[in-house]
C-alpha cells in the first residue's frame, strides 16, 4: 500500500472549482461531486454511509469477498490518494441478483467526508 509522500499528493489534482462536491475529511482532497451521490441510505462499517456513482483521488485496496448487511459481495476497500485514510468500499460483484445495481459502484462512510457547497458571496448586494 501506498504511503502519503509528497509524490502522491502531488496526484491529487483533480477538482471541481465551482461545483458541490465531497472531499475528504482529513485532508481535503476533492471525492466525488455532490451530483453523484445515489443514496443516503447505506450502511458502512462506521456508520452511516452514501452509495456514490463515481469517485477520484481514490485508490483500491484488494478485492475481497465480503459478508454486508444485504449478503455476500465482492468489494475492495478505498483509500484517499492525498492521506491514505480508508474512506469506504468499492463494489466489483453482487452474489445476489437483486444487489447487482450495487456493482462499480461506491460506498463512501458519511463521518469521512466534508460537504463542500462551493457557495460565494456575491459582493454586489448592499
Amino acid at each position: 500500500m501506498l504511503s502519503p509522500t509528497s509524490d502522491t499528493k502531488n496526484l491529487v489534482v483533480q477538482a471541481y472549482d465551482g461545483h458541490p462536491t465531497y472531499s475528504c475529511s482529513k485532508c481535503s482532497a476533492v471525492i466525488t461531486l455532490q451530483d453523484e451521490l445515489i443514496s443516503k441510505s447505506f450502511s458502512g462499517r462506521e456508520g452511516r454511509g452514501y452509495l456514490i456513482q463515481s469517485a477520484t483521488n481514490v485508490k483500491l485496496g484488494r478485492k475481497e469477498d465480503r459478508s454486508l448487511l444485504t449478503g455476500v459481495h465482492t468489494v475492495a476497500d478505498v483509500f484517499c490518494l492525498g492521506c491514505n485514510d480508508r474512506l469506504g468500499w468499492f463494489y466489483h460483484k453482487a452474489a445476489d441478483h437483486s444487489q447487482k445495481y450495487k456493482e462499480g459502484k461506491y460506498l463512501l462512510e458519511r463521518e469521512k467526508l466534508i460537504k463542500e457547497n462551493s457557495w460565494t458571496l456575491d459582493e454586489s448586494i448592499n
